[in-house]
């Protein structure tokens, strides 16, 4: 599990994100990174970092289930993620 602190800031990134998009594209077309500069850091897009929805774990991360790939084998297995099922030949 990752820490309760690590996972709010993601959240708080995202919200940051969110609210300063369309500045950072208005800023971006018009060319003017003099203002650029002058927004939160966290509110870049590449500053955030996908974490898995149930631990928090940010590597192995798995974009189409959104989960970390321990959390999807453990469910997987169980029968959990609907259409998955474990290979067997």
């Amino acid at each position: 599990m990752a820490k309760e602190s690590m996972k709010a800031r993601e959240v708080k990134r995202a919200k940051l994100i969110a609210k300063y998009a369309d500045k950072r594209t208005k800023f971006i077309e018009e060319g003017n990174y003099d203002l650029l500069q002058t927004l939160p850091r966290n509110s870049s897009p590449i500053r955030y970092h996908n974490r898995c929805k149930l631990t928090g774990r940010p590597k192995g991360y798995m974009r189409q289930f959104g989960i970390s790939r321990i959390q999807f084998r453990e469910m997987a297995s169980k029968g959990l993620i609907p259409g998955v099922r474990k290979a067997s030949w």
